[in-house]
């Protein structure tokens, strides 16, 4: 059964100007060497430097794989909850969202959805085969296609975190419900490079 095999990376740690440093160049190239033995056959980024500049950085151990921008990958709150549905802790973050505000970003989520979390059939270049493809992006992206993959309340993809470089894995198939394989996962990196960009507290 033909699969279209997702590997969703957030980009490494940058600085406050949101470029990449020393230390995300390091978690990028060490997820890229984790990816290796895959015949990944594209590398789609956000347009933000930070992820970009990871993506390029994954790449160089991915073979010829092409590295593109896809503006579906936008860092972006993908959906603004009711007050109803909307956590105690995570009041205050919607405060500045207008109603077009929201409508924008849950419009771009529904085009991430469309372009990318579909099984090789309905895909441009769907021919039966199985495909690998790594979407290296941000950390509300992801949260908002493991959300999609587990068919949860949309305002479920609040707290699913990414740390930096960490690796997810959701598997599309013809007839099947999304499989999420992997969330979060960070063994290719050393402790001293786990966790950062994820909410502070103690880490197993």
């Amino acid at each position: 059964m033909p699969t279209r095999h997702l590997y969703l990376a957030r980009h490494g740690a940058a600085d406050a100007f949101g470029n990449l440093t020393d230390i995300g160049r390091r978690q990028a190239r060490l997820l890229g060497e984790r990816l290796a033995g895959l015949p990944v056959e594209a590398v789609w980024h956000s347009p933000l430097p930070r992820a970009a500049a990871s993506a390029h950085e994954m790449a160089r151990h991915l073979g010829n794989a092409p590295v593109s921008e896809a503006a579906e990958l936008i860092d972006h709150v993908p959906y603004v909850p009711r007050p109803a549905e909307t956590p105690p802790s995570w009041a205050g973050f919607f405060d500045g969202y207008d109603d077009a505000e929201a409508a924008s970003g849950h419009k771009l989520a529904e085009t991430l959805v469309a372009r990318f979390a579909k099984f090789p059939g309905t895909t441009a270049a769907g021919t039966g085969r199985d495909t690998h493809e790594v979407l290296v992006t941000h950390a509300y992206p992801i949260a908002w296609l493991v959300r999609h993959a587990l068919d949860a309340p949309p305002a479920r993809w609040l707290g699913l975190e990414s740390a930096n470089a960490a690796l997810t894995v959701i598997d599309y198939r013809p007839g099947l419900p999304p499989t999420l394989v992997m969330f979060n996962d960070m063994s290719h990196l050393p402790p001293d490079l786990r966790w950062t960009g994820f909410p502070g507290g103690m880490r197993p």
